[in-house]
């Protein structure tokens, strides 16, 4: 009787764990649906996962790339030398495409830092739709702001031109969404892009800025700093 009632209790212990795990199991799900995040929904693009997939464009001349991969969004990184003029940091083809990243109707967001020097330091190129295009952000003399390009026109040319103080030594906030008929940026928590894209002509700048496709940063002739580079589909 003794052992009979000794292989009852490991039974019984067994079904607690299970329905233990179970129990958790269904928390997990329901924490996840609940929160709005389906799964493959968020891209953290500095964590050690796509560390091997960021490389150095293939810029002539430019300054030194350093990647610094973390789990916590908030310590990995990536640091652009100044170049001569131009240094970039480009994300893998295969990898954007493999990983199911959207080309619309997704968010980037992100933290640039202009550490020295006075032109753009937080560049960043990224695809809408079969495009690319790339938001400009303390470019022509460290103020400028806007699209490259829209309808063969560059940031200092199309209509997106904006005009705003960057302060070395500080992080300044962005977020940019991509939809299927317009694009809208926020740079510390203000609205500097608002433009429709329904039948205009989206491309990059001609020159080295191309290399960052399809998504990458770039700094002119500056020390910039990036982190926090999260990607959302919306």
């Amino acid at each position: 009787m003794k052992q009979r009632g000794t292989r009852f209790g490991g039974k019984a212990a067994w079904l607690c764990l299970f329905f233990f795990a179970v129990a958790c199991v269904s928390l997990f799900y329901t924490g996840i649906r609940s929160s709005g995040l389906a799964p493959q929904s968020i891209w953290r693009m500095n964590n050690p996962g796509f560390a091997s997939f960021w490389k150095a464009s293939d810029i002539p001349e430019s300054g030194k790339v350093s990647f610094t991969p973390a789990w916590h969004i908030s310590e990995g990184g990536i640091e652009l030398l100044p170049g001569q003029p131009m240094t970039g940091a480009t994300f893998d083809t295969k990898k954007w495409k493999s990983a199911l990243i959207p080309v619309t109707r997704y968010a980037i967001e992100y933290e640039a830092m202009r550490v020295e020097g006075n032109d753009f330091f937080g560049t960043v190129t990224f695809p809408v739709n079969d495009s690319h295009v790339s938001l400009v952000i303390g470019g022509w003399g460290g103020t400028l702001v806007g699209i490259s390009c829209i309808d063969d026109m560059d940031a200092s040319e199309n209509n997106t031109r904006g005009n705003a103080f960057f302060k070395n030594n500080e992080w300044h906030k962005v977020r940019i969404e991509v939809r299927d008929d317009d694009l809208r940026a926020w740079i510390n928590g203000k609205l500097f892009i608002n433009v429709s894209t329904k039948g205009h002509k989206l491309g990059m700048r001609p020159g080295d800025i191309e290399k960052c496709a399809p998504f990458g940063f770039a700094s002119y002739a500056t020390h910039a700093r990036i982190r926090e580079v999260i990607i959302r589909k919306l």
